[in-house]
């Protein structure tokens, strides 16, 4: 007797929550927007609809790109991105450091030994240096010399192609409609584990 009154009090429960769902879809068909209006970079939909109007600006990239380049820095800012901008100049800021110091030391050893040759001593690199070193001191400081060059102008380069990568992603369409999500599923026969990755995509 209770496991009847058990059952039929769950079929009227599922009754009345199949009910309700069907009115709130019913709801829902009434709210979807009557149209949309497609405008190159904009969408846009009635106010009361769930969907979101999003503009893009195709030339956002760029501008960030243009900002990097003039002022190394001002894109990141553009991106609202300034935690980047202390990293942009501490970056070429040690780039900038040793260039400068190879350079220095390069021409304290080139001028040394343009001395001797000259017949002159040379006071500061006389006891430690021979012709012979000091020729091939002025060939690692000038190799060193040029790497820092290349290090700092692939650093400001890298600074332009983040302003210009951060611009785009900025503008990335971040759906709820389509996600990728990771699942873990238990097989009911061998009662093994397997990871995998779930995609949805819902088309309204």
């Amino acid at each position: 007797m209770r496991n009847k009154l058990f059952i039929s009090f769950f079929c009227l429960l599922l009754s009345l929550s199949a009910s309700a769902q069907k009115g709130k879809e019913k709801k829902a068909e009434d709210k979807k927007p009557e149209s949309t209006e497609n405008v190159e970079g904009l969408v846009i939909v009635p106010a009361d609809s769930a969907l979101v109007r999003k503009e893009i600006d195709p030339l956002r990239p760029a501008k960030a790109a243009f900002y990097s380049a003039v002022l190394p820095g001002l894109g990141q800012a553009y991106n609202k991105k300034y935690w980047k901008i202390p990293i942009v100049y501490a970056a070429l800021g040690t780039g900038i450091y040793f260039y400068i110091d190879n350079n220095k030391q390069y021409n304290r050893v080139r001028d040394a030994y343009k001395r001797r040759l000259a017949g002159f001593e040379d006071d500061e690199f006389q006891d430690r240096l021979t012709d012979d070193g000091l020729i091939e001191a002025q060939k690692t400081l000038k190799s060193n010399k040029e790497l820092s060059l290349l290090v700092t102008i692939g650093l400001y380069a890298l600074n332009i192609i983040d302003a210009n990568v951060d611009a785009h992603l900025l503008q990335y369409n971040v759906d709820e409609n389509l996600s990728l999500k990771p699942h873990y599923k238990i097989d009911e026969f061998d009662k093994t584990g397997s990871f995998g990755l779930t995609m949805s995509l819902k088309l309204n």
